[in-house]
């Protein structure tokens, strides 16, 4: 008889028998025909560790160094930065709990630092968001820029993801991964349609031309990027959760699940870098006043140049 419990990055499913001489296999050894999967992932899971952490506190530093030159989606930024940070402390314990320990308590600790990360494309969406209003509601963008809107958002995804990491790490909800498989459909979904949306008003030539402006041929190419990123990130759990019934339960646990995590996971160290690697606009606002004479455009494309070449994590 087995009982069936939820305890990975987001939806782990492992088997705990009654039986207690199972109840002694590691992870890695209930896997055994499969360890270079694990092998992955903890590989992976490492280089969040060595590369994501210096890379977070990097951009967390040339943030708070340049508050007079922010961006509003900056304060998004800083908090998926200190979010994935935090998720990037877990290897050690992760590598020790897969394949040396065989106590459940662990769980308890991994399942929290689970939770926080499954929350990131709350903060991800934010970012889609603050760029799209930007772009494409360059005006209403204007008016509620100085609102204190962005920081009463911030707080509330906070405590989505805290309660959501409890509940997690609880451990006791029935059907609890459904919430995760829903959360990341809607915020994938919701991601993919505010960059094609920049990307289709970005590629608009302005009156009177039949090219499109320097600026804001560097912001699509720089968006496009961001897209594919997105794409490569969070489409394997995407692509593969909502189809769990027809994997095998060994199949999904020890195949599927660290496939589909490694590569959600490495966002916390590709996005920090991207982050890093941006090239701010050469244009600056004075010289696209000589761009063009409309107005609105003007208006546009200051708003592309401050706030789309703003990587999103």
């Amino acid at each position: 008889m087995e009982t069936a419990t939820y305890i990975n990055n987001s939806l782990f499913l492992t088997y705990r028998p009654l039986n207690a001489s199972m109840a002694d296999k590691t992870v890695y050894e209930t896997c055994r025909h499969m360890p270079e999967v694990i092998l992955f992932y903890l590989g992976l899971q490492f280089i969040n560790m060595f590369l994501g952490i210096p890379a977070n506190l990097m951009v967390l530093w040339l943030i708070f160094k340049n508050k007079g030159d922010s961006s509003t989606s900056d304060i998004f930024i800083i908090h998926l930065a200190v979010l994935d940070t935090f998720f990037c402390l877990i290897p050690p314990l992760e590598l020790a709990n897969l394949v040396y320990l065989t106590t459940s308590s662990t769980w308890y600790v991994l399942r929290f630092f689970y939770g926080v990360k499954d929350s990131s494309p709350l903060f991800l969406s934010c970012i889609c968001l603050d760029r799209y209003m930007a772009v494409r509601h360059p005006i209403t963008f204007t008016k509620l820029k100085d609102r204190p809107h962005r920081p009463v958002c911030a707080g509330v995804m906070w405590l989505i993801t805290l309660v959501y990491a409890v509940l997690k790490c609880v451990g006791t909800i029935p059907s609890f991964e459904k919430v995760f498989t829903i959360m990341i459909l809607a915020a994938f979904a919701f991601m993919v349609f505010c960059n094609i949306s920049i990307l289709w008003a970005l590629q608009q030539s302005g009156p009177g031309r039949d090219e499109m402006h320097p600026v804001k041929k560097r912001a699509f190419k720089m968006v496009l990027i961001i897209l594919a990123i997105i794409v490569f990130n969070y489409f394997p759990p995407v692509a593969l959760f909502p189809f769990q019934a027809y994997f095998s339960p060994e199949v999904f646990k020890c195949y599927i699940h660290y496939i589909a995590f490694g590569f959600m996971d490495i966002s916390s160290s590709i996005q920090p870098m991207l982050y890093l690697s941006r090239e701010p606009p050469k244009c600056p606002a004075c010289c696209c006043k000589g761009c063009t004479n409309d107005e609105t455009e003007t208006t546009e494309l200051r708003s592309e140049a401050s706030t789309v070449y703003t990587v999103t994590e």
